[in-house]
């Protein structure tokens, strides 16, 4: 399985979002260390089940879009 890498902007964005959930809904206050391994772990622990999700939601549109073809096509052939 690939290994979710975030880039270092996408990193930091996720942690400013998370860092201020935790302080507007739980009131409390996370260091920036802190989040960034509660990140690592959100992303080792869950990453995989979202990013599969996505592969799955990905093939079913693309399985979605041949039946159009193949029913396009079909419709351009000749009787004889």
């Amino acid at each position: 399985m690939t290994t979710i890498k975030l880039t270092t902007d996408d990193k930091s964005i996720l942690i400013n979002k998370i860092q201020s959930y935790l302080q507007t809904e739980l009131d409390c206050d996370a260091g920036q260390f802190d989040t960034e391994f509660f990140l690592d772990f959100l992303t080792k622990e869950l990453g995989g089940h979202f990013y599969n999700q996505g592969l799955y939601d990905a093939q079913t549109i693309l399985a979605n879009k041949i039946d159009d073809i193949n029913e396009a096509i079909s419709e351009l052939e000749q009787v004889m």
